[in-house]
């Protein structure tokens, strides 16, 4: 998924806009719940180097928060990284450059704002079937 496909898929699946509490805005794109006003993703353009060795290009991704079990194996995934910035141990980096399939980065949305939420909060999302 590319950022911009990924403001879209959390309007139409959540009805949340991006916020963006830093300068310059455009750079950093804050995701929140509606009643907490809790992160559950946060989409931010860095160097690749942030993920590793890959150079000085610049690359969207976004954090997103994670089960600490799957942590770890998540990382096996091509495009996704322990989280820049954030606790690597509950948070992940998720490339948006279309490395990651489209219904695994949703799921991993889907994911980040069912462990964000209110305790035992229901994703809104409906099931594609």
């Amino acid at each position: 998924m590319t950022k911009e496909q990924v403001q879209k898929f959390i309007q139409e699946a959540y009805g949340i806009e991006a916020d963006f509490p830093f300068s310059p805005p455009e750079d950093t794109a804050v995701f929140r719940h509606k009643d907490t006003r809790k992160w559950f993703g946060i989409i931010m353009e860095i160097p690749k180097s942030r993920l590793g060795d890959f150079g000085e290009e610049k690359v969207f991704v976004m954090n997103l928060k994670c089960d600490t079990c799957l942590a770890g194996s998540l990382h096996t995934i091509d495009g996704i990284f322990p989280a820049y910035h954030m606790n690597k141990e509950h948070w992940i980096s998720v490339l948006l450059d279309g490395t990651v399939p489209k219904e695994l980065a949703e799921n991993l949305i889907d994911t980040s704002f069912r462990l964000t939420g209110k305790r035992n909060a229901k994703c809104k999302r409906q099931s594609a079937k």
